[in-house]
């Protein structure tokens, strides 16, 4: 996609000649966010007209709509309501509440996302903010659909249950860390909560989301990009795992246009997806791939996770909060298939993909500098 230019947003005199944006029938949380501004701007682009939810000051959704404009789209379909989703009904105002009764599909790609995040902080939004935005779709006259990101490593592998007695909570957030064990948390929040409430919900649990598929443009700095700056500035001497580790990645715009197709799709009470390329390469051989297309030279040996936690966290550089994804693990992704199938969908060329991420990683800076591609951490907070 080449992005184009069109007029900036009009302020001032100007505004009055734009029209108002016709009633939202999907609302978009986290729309600021790296997943979140990728699926608006699918959206858009199929003449969806969208609310963009954001947190704290509307205003905050500027960057939103240059970044829409910059990309090709213009955001004349777009409203803005402010939102907080660690209040029951997302702290919207009366009036917001109103003008999104019309809302059919409601999407939920907003977390918290980094490491080391406080339990409570973690909770607040990953897990109650699920649970909020369940109950609050749920009051939706025309609901059709209630879309929740969760994680590959989450989707349907558990039997949900929510709340958790407090010492297996404790056990959970001192095993897993408090992002991984709050975004589990709001995976079975949400799909506890939906079949009481009788909400049709489909949770979708994306791998890795990397670049776009076209641009290499990220917007996300942890994680599998955390690796590859290491890879890049030398500090990388050996990898965690083994010769069959696997940790999949999916392009951004892949997984925007698979999350637009799924209310077009799935049909009944709960649907679950696992959105990932089963093509991406075990783990030595993707770092080795980029290493040889930037030019740098990538770890001969792999460690075995369980020994990297014994070592002391100055020697390995490994934060403990990512070992868990070091994993031999395979993933079924028969119905994401099904449905990428149903919908024309198809993973780009997996090797092509990670070349052009990392070297967009490079270009800028791993989100040391600025720029419209730039965005807000992870998911995004919105």
């Amino acid at each position: 996609m080449t992005p184009q230019h069109d007029p900036p947003h009009p302020t001032g005199a100007d505004a009055t000649d734009v029209r108002p944006a016709p009633p939202p029938r999907t609302l978009v949380l986290g729309a600021t966010g790296f997943i979140g501004r990728h699926l608006v701007f699918e959206l858009l682009t199929q003449g969806v007209p969208v609310a963009a939810a954001v947190r704290g000051d509307v205003r905050r959704a500027d960057g939103l709509r240059r970044w829409l404009g910059e990309h090709g789209t213009v955001p004349e379909g777009l409203t803005v309501v402010q939102v907080d989703l660690t209040r029951p009904g997302l702290g919207l105002t009366p009036e917001d509440d109103d003008r999104l009764t019309g809302v059919r599909d409601v999407y939920n790609p907003a977390a918290l996302y980094r490491f080391g995040l406080a339990r409570e902080e973690a909770y607040a939004v990953n897990a109650a903010g699920a649970l909020h935005t369940a109950q609050w779709a749920a009051t939706r006259p025309d609901l059709r659909r209630l879309v929740h990101l969760s994680g590959y490593r989450i989707t349907g592998r558990d039997v949900p249950r929510f709340p958790l007695p407090a010492a297996e909570a404790d056990a959970l957030y001192r095993r897993q860390g408090a992002y991984e064990a709050s975004k589990r948390e709001g995976d079975a929040a949400v799909r506890i909560t939906a079949a009481r409430l009788g909400v049709p919900l489909t949770v979708v649990g994306p791998s890795s989301v990397i670049g776009h598929s076209v641009t290499g443009a990220s917007g996300q700095y942890i994680g599998l990009a955390d690796l590859v700056r290491k890879l890049w500035t030398g500090r990388l001497p050996l990898l965690p795992g083994t010769r069959r580790t696997f940790m999949p990645v999916v392009a951004v715009d892949h997984l925007a246009r698979f999350l637009a197709a799924v209310p077009e799709h799935d049909r009944g009470a709960a649907h679950l997806h696992t959105v990932l390329d089963p093509q991406t390469p075990e783990l030595p051989r993707l770092v080795a791939l980029i290493a040889d297309h930037l030019g740098v030279r990538a770890p001969r040996r792999t460690v075995p996770v369980g020994l990297v936690r014994r070592l002391p966290r100055v020697l390995t550089g490994a934060d403990p909060e990512t070992l868990p994804f070091f994993s031999e693990d395979r993933y079924d992704t028969r119905s994401a298939d099904l449905l990428s199938r149903a919908a024309g969908l198809h993973h780009p060329p997996v090797e092509d993909l990670l070349r052009r991420w990392a070297e967009r990683l490079v270009a800028d800076g791993f989100g040391s500098s600025t720029g419209p591609d730039r965005g807000d951490s992870g998911s995004g907070r919105s």
